[in-house]
């Protein structure tokens, strides 16, 4: 099969620190165009709009969408009604209803639609999933504190309606918890902390269980100064597990049983020419409609203004 010719809309910092990196390094994706209002990459054909972009290249056959997710949709919907298969960065929408929408959409057309969720593929992710399946456990306790202001600076979107607040990092947290759980988790309680001049949340306490009553913690807060906390603390029959870091680094009773070099986007590449070559999608809503829950059953909490 001949390289996937790939564009990319919305150059911005993720695209420049992972999306590029990946491509460049994958012989399955040939990046030929992208579409951006301000930026651009070197040596490659840029446009300001994606219609201009899609009417210019018809030889494209795939668009990787990493603006913000209240803005996804309708390029997606472009994109798919164009014949183009389509990654979307996370989160998948700004709405379980429109990706549901374009999931339809990738289905009538012929074409791939994949909802990605990096962390997913954090190195030691799998090696957890597994763990869990060997054994019991009777609690799991979900820590996801970083500082807003370095992570996300100036970014004016992420606070507004539809851009999920603490949500962003959060909903990687939920990414994983759904996937290396042996069964479904429900969310019982939740609540959201927003800022008096904001329109997302900037913490969030969540309290979930499965069909078995056993309870997961979820603490997410985006004022964390310091170390950065990204771990995963299960209490299990075979003693406490640890995955840490963002899923990078997996500890069973405080001795490291697993850790690799980040790899996260090179894997989601991979799995999006898989997807393409087999002439399927793959849409997990899972974590994003544990945050939907959030935001449905959440108590809200006003906290003192934040000023990035």
């Amino acid at each position: 099969m001949s390289p996937i010719n790939l564009a990319i809309v919305g150059v911005g910092k993720i695209v420049r620190d992972q999306h590029l990196p990946s491509v460049a390094k994958n012989p399955d994706f040939n990046l030929i165009a992208t579409a951006s209002r301000h930026g651009t990459v070197e040596g490659i054909q840029s446009f300001t709009t994606i219609e201009a972009m899609l009417e210019a290249i018809p030889a494209i056959d795939a668009v990787s969408l990493c603006m913000p997710p209240q803005y996804r949709y309708e390029a997606a919907h472009k994109a798919l009604s164009a014949g183009k298969h389509v990654f979307l960065e996370k989160p998948p929408g700004a709405t379980l209803s429109e990706v549901a929408d374009l999931e339809s959409l990738a289905a009538s057309k012929g074409v791939s639609l994949f909802a990605s969720w990096h962390s997913r593929y954090a190195a030691a992710v799998e090696a957890a999933k597994s763990f869990l399946a060997s054994t019991s456990f009777q609690s799991v306790h979900v820590i996801w504190k970083e500082d807003v202001r370095h992570w996300h600076p100036n970014q004016d979107w992420i606070w507004q309606a539809g851009g999920l607040g603490v949500f962003d990092p959060g909903i990687n947290a939920l990414s994983i918890v759904t996937h290396i759980l042996p069964k479904a988790i429900f969310l019982t309680r939740a609540t959201l902390e927003f800022p008096e001049n904001r329109d997302a949340p900037i913490a969030a306490d969540l309290h979930f269980k499965n069909a078995d009553n056993v309870p997961v913690h979820a603490e997410f807060d985006w004022r964390q100064t310091g170390k950065q906390s990204w771990d995963i603390v299960a209490e299990t029959a075979a003693g406490q597990m640890i995955l840490a870091e963002g899923g990078s680094k997996l500890s069973v009773n405080g001795e490291l049983t697993f850790s690799a070099p980040e790899a996260e986007y090179p894997a989601l590449y991979s799995r999006f020419a898989e997807i393409v070559k087999a002439g399927k999608s793959d849409v997990d809503l899972a974590p994003l409609r544990h945050v939907a829950d959030a935001f449905m059953l959440g108590k809200r909490k006003f906290v003192d203004a934040f000023y990035d």
